[in-house]
């Protein structure tokens, strides 16, 4: 879809907003559905907060299923049919879908290490790095406690839908 003004942003029907945007978080349309009831939007930073509002006002439940919503990074892309095509290009722009033996060796051992740690996949805004920083990050981060990652998974996706919101609005 092309980028729309906030204007037309603003006088879409509920549905056709969901649909819009319903992708801006990974397979979690609710963020948008909610996000729509809060229009119109002033500006374009006025819209960003509410949808990071949303989920910032969402229960537990619903934010671990938004976190656990995301794939894990470097060894489902390209062979996963759930990936969604958000997903596909930004972890194929870093090269998460070319990795070497070794480098899916690594991203496989800290997955598993941070699934099993923390129950849930490792999030970063993989626009905003590249393959080192994110191995780097990965292991920095299984130092971390439980309810710190969920925080810090919960900022990256707002980052991450930050980016795609960007990929809708003309600024």
């Amino acid at each position: 879809m092309l980028k729309q003004t906030l204007d037309a942003i603003n006088q879409l029907s509920h549905s056709a907003f969901v649909e819009c945007f319903g992708r801006v978080y990974e397979h979690s349309p609710w963020v948008a559905d909610q996000a729509c009831m809060h229009r119109p939007f002033s500006s374009f930073e006025a819209m960003k907060k509410v949808f990071s509002d949303v989920v910032k006002n969402a229960g537990f439940h619903e934010q671990m299923g938004l976190v656990r919503a995301h794939p894990e990074l470097g060894h489902r892309a390209g062979i996963d049919p759930e990936l969604s095509p958000e997903s596909t290009s930004e972890q194929g722009q870093v090269g998460l879908d070319r990795l070497t033996p070794q480098e899916y060796a690594q991203f496989k051992c800290l997955n598993e290490a941070y699934a099993d740690k923390f129950q849930m996949p490792f999030i970063i805004c993989v626009r905003q790095a590249n393959k080192k920083i994110i191995l780097d990050a990965m292991a920095k981060r299984l130092m971390s406690t439980p309810e710190a990652e969920l925080i810090t998974a919960l900022e990256q996706i707002d980052r991450i839908a930050d980016l795609r919101l960007q990929d809708k609005v003309i600024l």
